[in-house]
């Protein structure tokens, strides 16, 4: 995987989002923030789809932030060959890479705090997928 980070949220996302690129730049990931660009109401289906399409076409990880990240995840994983997962504890970030080869990565802003949210962005960038019988799990996906 690549060293690019493409990232979206919608308004309810967006300080974390904004969060979250400072301290993945500060990692040396480049980041491609594909929006939204202010708190002002905004929908999350197309930043989740944009997000997505740019994943898919990039090989490259994403990051989506609403205010659960229960809708990005919902939306990303309508298309064929995203693996989107929401999480809010580490744990569930390192199995999600290791077990699910998760491709991007869903946070809350309203119910994960911005320190537990860049733990677990740093367990879910640093963790690598294991393979073997879990790749014939994904296959079946």
């Amino acid at each position: 995987m690549s060293k690019k980070i493409i990232i979206g949220s919608d308004h309810g996302g967006f300080r974390l989002k904004n969060e979250i690129i400072k301290h993945i730049e500060k990692l040396g990931y480049e980041v491609s923030d594909l929006g939204c660009n202010s708190t002002e109401s905004c929908d999350y289906p197309p930043i989740a789809k944009a997000v997505a399409k740019e994943v898919l076409e990039t090989n490259c990880k994403g990051i989506l932030v609403c205010g659960t990240g229960i809708g990005m995840s919902i939306a990303a994983n309508r298309f064929d060959g995203i693996r989107a997962s929401h999480c809010t504890d580490t744990f569930s970030a390192r199995m999600t890479r290791m077990h699910n080869n998760s491709n991007i990565l869903c946070l809350g802003e309203r119910i994960t705090g911005s320190g537990l949210a860049l733990d677990i962005v740093d367990i879910w960038l640093k963790t690598e997928f294991e393979g073997g019988r879990h790749q014939k799990r994904i296959d079946m996906i």
